[in-house]
């Protein structure tokens, strides 16, 4: 049984609002850093600096939800959030001072202005306190029995994909007054100050602590009708488990390397796209806003009634090496200039990515175990941010040199993800027919 609604909705509610609070900036975030004096590279690197910063945070704080509780790691993540958002707003106000100019042949012509300094601080505090998407998906695997956690991870991304489709029309409308980014920036902290509230007031804790001699029922009453939290363990027990628990895991390991070869595909494309929709396809702020809006609207369709009719009927793994495959014709895609040809690539996109990324992480969460969510979750994280930094300074150097031919590398890499998922395919029926005989 899928856990009631009313345990999902919380954190359903505070993925959402996570969401439409970065979403809300990023199509205007490349104009920005272009009007600061930065280049490809220089948002790339922006990219990055989150993804340094989340690096070191995500595992700590990932291990932390499971010593501690998911509910109060996941407020200090997010009142981190609120406080990075204070930071840019304050970027906004300041003189476009040059602070220094580079000219090279391989890093392209850009200068670092007190602004964009400022931008860059913000970004890395918010990475440093970023943990709240690994602990969020460590309290949904808590919530949430094993068998169904590829359709609540759906609705995950569903809750997510709502809040990328509202933030970009909410930015362009906000972005198209005379107050320019102002008011984007002002709706993105008012919104991180929302999410604040609803987990302080409105989540349950999903993981408490028990005293160390106590053991938890395997079974009871209370947990038959769903009345109870899943197992609790002491806070001894907890703090023992680290990376080496994690690699002794069956299949973790490879998992993680998936890990990282997909967010090093998806990251080449969210540094080179942006930038290639102001400068090669000249695209305006609105323009870019509705075709995020349009990834995200597709993107709910796939992980919520698709996912939702055939999740059953497919294995994780099939799901995952099918969604990799469609997902690398969507990069293809992303070459051309026809706005037509785009579009399809963006329903691609959408497609593979509805159908691989949730059933990728219902096979992550299964294969953690129950005390080990949030360590696995948090490293998972740390492994993502880490193909999140090579891939952001990567995708800028790229487009830098070859231009949209970026695309054919985030590709490449997708389709390796489907490749080594068929490897698994291959070891596991050759596990059951040494057993079968």
């Amino acid at each position: 049984m899928i856990a009631r609604p009313s345990r999902l909705f919380p954190i359903l509610l505070v993925n959402f609002i996570g969401t439409l609070g970065f979403s809300i900036v990023l199509p205007f975030l490349v104009v920005l850093v272009d009007r600061f004096g930065g280049n490809a590279l220089v948002y790339g690197l922006l990219g990055a600096t989150y993804s340094s910063f989340q690096l070191v945070g995500a595992p700590i704080l990932g291990r932390w939800s499971d010593r501690y509780g998911r509910k109060k790691i996941l407020l200090a993540s997010q009142l981190g959030t609120l406080l990075s958002w204070c930071v840019f707003l304050l970027a906004l106000f300041l003189p476009a001072r040059e602070l220094a100019a580079i000219d090279s042949s391989a890093l392209g012509v850009f200068s670092l202005s007190l602004p964009l300094v400022v931008v860059f601080l913000a970004r890395a505090l918010d990475g440093a306190t970023g943990g709240n998407v690994s602990v969020a998906n460590a309290y949904l695997a808590d919530v949430t029995e094993k068998g169904d956690r590829k359709e609540s991870f759906g609705s995950m991304a569903v809750a997510g994909n709502l809040g990328f489709i509202i933030g970009p029309v909410l930015a362009g409308l906000l972005g198209g007054s005379r107050f320019g980014e102002l008011l984007p920036v002002l709706a993105a902290l008012v919104i991180s100050g929302a999410a604040s509230i609803v987990i302080w007031l409105y989540l349950p804790e999903s993981r408490h602590a028990c005293p160390a001699a106590e053991i938890p029922e395997d079974a009871s009453v209370r947990k038959t009708f769903g009345q109870e939290q899943r197992n609790c363990y002491g806070k001894e027990r907890a703090s023992d488990k680290g990376i080496r628990d994690v690699v002794g895991l069956s299949e973790v390991p490879f998992l993680l390397l998936l890990y990282f070869v997909i967010f090093l595909s998806f990251n080449l494309f969210y540094t080179a796209f942006p930038m290639h929709a102001v400068r090669g396809l000249s695209w305006t702020i609105t323009e870019i806003g509705v075709f995020f809006s349009f990834l995200g609207l597709t993107s709910v369709l796939v992980q919520g009634p698709l996912l939702k009719r055939i999740g059953p009927r497919a294995s994780n793994l099939t799901l995952t090496v099918l969604g990799a495959g469609i997902l690398g014709l969507g990069f293809l895609c992303f070459q051309s200039g026809h706005p037509a040809v785009l579009y399809v690539g963006g329903g691609l996109f959408s497609l593979g990515n509805g159908l691989l990324w949730p059933s990728f992480m219902a096979r992550l969460a299964d294969a953690a175990g129950e005390e080990l969510q949030g360590v696995v979750q948090g490293l998972g994280g740390g492994v993502g941010s880490l193909a999140s930094i090579v891939g952001l300074i990567a995708g800028g150097i790229a487009y830098e040199q070859v231009f949209e031919r970026t695309f054919l590398l985030s590709a490449l890499l997708i389709f390796a993800v489907a490749l080594l998922s068929l490897g698994i395919r291959a070891r596991q029926r050759r596990a059951r027919k040494a057993r079968s005989t």
